[in-house]
């Protein structure tokens, strides 16, 4: 379709351009061209000429190459190798280069999604340009965040893109470099978190053994309308930035499994300050030595569960009680209390979200 509105911008500069001309495709194929004859054919250029997005003459022909996402999509051409020739392909390509920004923000889905997410678009427009697009606007939608070590060089893009290929239901958009959003429409029996992270897990496995990357995801919550997936989209972001604070190691993130850590996050740094000053009083919780927060740590997985912590960490039983009490004496916190051992699990998680807010300034 947007080869008709290249044809269209063309029969503008008949008159004007005495040359013939016209825009090529990826495979150099003219599709729209001052004349009507020549569309269709194929013209002998090697496109692979133009990877700096100069002006180049070939043949007696001047060519102006059009890249969209750092990818040569287009090439106007004007067969004359003139100085005048020269600025025209500029022109045009500078005219081309509008009209495909138009026609994504107008007629492409991908673009309009996108621009959701963004909050590029008003509240009130989303539903008429859901019509005339023909996206179901009440349908339930899932986003998916997929976050990248490294950056994308369109690998992960396209293994995903075949992993999600019905294109009236399913979009896979890249935001940045390091960036992925998945928007899908789901049905009443996708709707369980293990569902969900069920389809996570096997992206996840897919891209690791297809582009050797790895990747983290973000959960967002179902968004029952177009407008709800912006909603969507945030709570992802959030999931993954929670999960890069409090649980780093792990590639799943859903933004309704994230429990004390969402609050924590939503908390302002000064009152988590006075909260750690208040339970680790004089610094106490800077003399706890590796081996001693490791121990902390495991005696929380292991329920408080002495015996069984102590054999998890082939120590005896006797020692571990010792490495308590010695906790005990320099934070007033006796772990074998519930309350206690509450008091101070938040606190290491506040002391690292503290931390991280730290890094980030």
């Amino acid at each position: 379709m947007i080869n008709k509105h290249f044809q269209s911008a063309i029969y503008q500069f008949v008159g004007i351009i005495e040359y013939p001309f016209g825009i090529l495709d990826e495979n150099s194929i003219v599709i729209a061209s001052s004349s009507n004859s020549a569309i269709g054919k194929l013209l002998p250029v090697d496109l692979d000429l133009f990877q700096d997005g100069s002006v180049v003459t070939e043949g007696g022909v001047t060519y102006k190459p059009i890249f969209v996402r750092s990818k040569l999509k287009f090439c106007v051409y004007v067969e004359s190798d003139t100085e005048f020739a020269a600025k025209y392909a500029q022109m045009l390509a500078a005219t081309f280069a509008n009209i495909k920004q138009f026609y994504e923000e107008k007629y492409d889905a991908g673009n309009f999604l996108k621009n959701i997410l963004s909050d590029s678009i008003l509240p009130g427009d989303i539903y008429a340009r859901s019509k005339e697009l023909k996206l179901a606007y009440e349908v339930p939608r899932m986003v998916y965040l997929v976050n990248l070590s490294v950056q994308d060089d369109g690998d992960v893009h396209a293994i995903l893109s075949g992993m999600f290929p019905d294109k009236g239901k399913q979009f896979v958009i890249t935001l940045d470099e390091k960036n992925i959003a998945i928007i899908t429409e789901i049905g009443e029996t996708d709707l369980s978190t293990k569902k969900k992270e069920e389809l996570v897990s096997t992206i996840i496995d897919t891209v690791r053994s297809e582009a050797m990357i790895n990747i983290c995801v973000g959960i967002g919550s179902v968004a029952n309308t177009l407008r709800d997936v912006a909603v969507s989209y945030r709570e992802a972001q959030v999931a993954l930035e929670i999960g890069r604070v409090f649980d780093a190691e792990k590639e799943i993130l859903n933004y309704e499994s994230l429990g004390i850590g969402r609050l924590i996050y939503q908390l302002p740094v000064k009152l988590c300050q006075m909260f750690l000053d208040e339970v680790f009083k004089k610094d106490s919780i800077d003399k706890l030595d590796a081996e001693t927060l490791m121990t902390i740590q495991k005696f929380f997985d292991n329920s408080l569960n002495i015996s069984e912590t102590s054999r998890k960490l082939f120590i005896h039983r006797n020692t571990l009680v010792y490495r308590l009490d010695k906790i005990q004496k320099l934070t007033g916190l006796d772990l074998r209390e519930f309350d206690d051992a509450i008091i101070f699990k938040v606190a290491m998680m506040v002391k690292k979200y503290l931390s991280a807010n730290v890094m980030k300034i």
